[in-house]
C-alpha cells in the first residue's frame, strides 16, 4: 500500500515550485506559518492506512503561535483559542456533551482523523496568502488516493472550500457530512446543530469500525 510520500505530487514540478516560493519569501523577510517542521504534520500523524475520518480545513491560522500543521488545532497552552476552534468545541459539547480544555487535536489525529488543510502554509497576518500556489493539488491527490485505495471513511466538509473536493469522493462506500464553516461569519448558518461528531461515530460503528474518542 502506498504511503503519502509516494503521491505523485511530491515528484511533481508543483512541489518544487512551492518549496522555491517559500524559500524566496523567507529570504525576503516574510514569516511563513506554520513552522517548517509542522507543514506536513497532518500526513505524519495519520498515515493512509489509519484514516477513518477526514476533516478538511482551508489554510493555517495566520497568527503566530497558532498553526501547528493540524487543521483547527493549536498547541497545548495556547490561549485564547481561535474563534473557529471555539465554535467546533461548542458544537462538540452540544452534540456529545464533551468539554475540552486544550486546543491540541493531536489525539484525534492519532485515532485516524486526518486533519488536513487544503493549503498548508500562510504568510503571517495574511489569511489566504498561499491559496493558489499549488498546495491544492496535494489535497486533491490525497483525496483521490483515499478514494481509490480505501473505503468506509467519513469526510467532514466544513464550508464551500472543503466542499469543492466532494467531486473526488465516492458517496457509495463512504460517509459525507457537509455544513457551513465553523468560523464566526458562518457558524450560525447551519454549522451549529449539524452534529458531525455523533454522526461520524454512528457511521463508523455501523460499518464495524471503532468510534472516535472526541
Amino acid at each position: 500500500m502506498k504511503d503519502w510520500i509516494d503521491l505523485e505530487f511530491f515528484e511533481s514540478p508543483k512541489f518544487f515550485k512551492i518549496a522555491d516560493r517559500l524559500t524566496e519569501e523567507r529570504q525576503g523577510g516574510r514569516r511563513i506559518l506554520p513552522d517548517r517542521r509542522y507543514i506536513l504534520r497532518a500526513l505524519v500523524e495519520t498515515p493512509p492506512s489509519a484514516v477513518k475520518v477526514v476533516i478538511l480545513g482551508q489554510d493555517p491560522y495566520p497568527t503566530r503561535g497558532h498553526a501547528n500543521g493540524l487543521c483547527f488545532s493549536v498547541n497545548p497552552g495556547v490561549k485564547p483559542l481561535p474563534k473557529s476552534l471555539i465554535n467546533v468545541y461548542t458544537e462538540l459539547r452540544n452534540d456529545l456533551g464533551i468539554i475540552k480544555e486544550t486546543g491540541d487535536l493531536s489525539q484525534w489525529a492519532h485515532q485516524g482523523v486526518l486533519l488536513l488543510n487544503t493549503t498548508l502554509t500562510v504568510v503571517e497576518g495574511q489569511p489566504g496568502s498561499h491559496s493558489g500556489i499549488g498546495w491544492e493539488s496535494l489535497s486533491t491527490d490525497i483525496i483521490r488516493h483515499l478514494t481509490e485505495f480505501h473505503e468506509g471513511i467519513v469526510y467532514i466538509l466544513w464550508g464551500k472550500h472543503a466542499q469543492s473536493k466532494e467531486i473526488y469522493l465516492n458517496p457509495m462506500n463512504n460517509k459525507i457530512i457537509k455544513s457551513p464553516h465553523p468560523s464566526p461569519l458562518s457558524a450560525y448558518r447551519g454549522f451549529f446543530g449539524s452534529r458531525p461528531f455523533s454522526r461520524t461515530n454512528k457511521y463508523l460503528t455501523k460499518i464495524g469500525k471503532s468510534p472516535i474518542e472526541w
